[in-house]
């Protein structure tokens, strides 16, 4: 090299430092990120897993009512003489499907049918249409539906609640 390229040379490399920062993270730093990562995934799952089973008990609740309103509201008919009730239902509906189909009010034109229910809602907790029946000559908390009539209905779910309470108990 010649002399003046090599005093050049020298200037320009002791005005740098040997070793600048390039862009980027360190590991260090890599590492606390995906360590608070984890922390706040640990916290979150649990809350969620909560707050959807919150959600399928407030369902269930829902569907529960509606489905004893519609029970009630077939026994209300009933009892004002609008529904010929059947030999050992006492007024209640002898079976779920009732609720469904439609039943002749008495003085009705034959293609009139009251409709208590569009559809059986789907239990959450089981995720299936089906429902425990009880009737009303069953104890309170019978799981096995004599079949006289439709008095009752409850979850088949054997998971307990949030409250402690088994679902089948609601």
């Amino acid at each position: 090299m010649t002399r003046p390229l090599q005093q050049h040379l020298q200037r320009f490399l002791a005005r740098r430092p040997f070793r600048r920062r390039q862009g980027g993270f360190t590991y260090v730093e890599l590492v606390v990120v995906c360590v608070l990562l984890t922390t706040l995934a640990a916290v979150t799952f649990p809350v969620a897993r909560y707050t959807i089973r919150r959600q399928k008990e407030i369902e269930l609740k829902q569907d529960l009512r509606r489905l004893r309103n519609a029970i009630d509201e077939y026994k209300r008919f009933s009892d004002a003489g609008l529904i010929p009730v059947e030999v050992g239902t006492d007024g209640y509906p002898a079976e779920l499907e009732n609720l469904l189909e439609g039943i002749q009010l008495v003085g009705q034109p034959p293609e009139t049918k009251k409709k208590f229910l569009r559809r059986v809602p789907v239990d959450p907790m089981t995720g299936e249409a089906e429902w425990g029946l009880r009737s009303y000559q069953d104890d309170f908390d019978a799981t096995s539906w004599g079949g006289e009539n439709v008095y009752d209905v409850y979850s088949l779910s054997d998971a307990v609640g949030l409250n402690g309470i088994p679902y089948s108990e609601w």
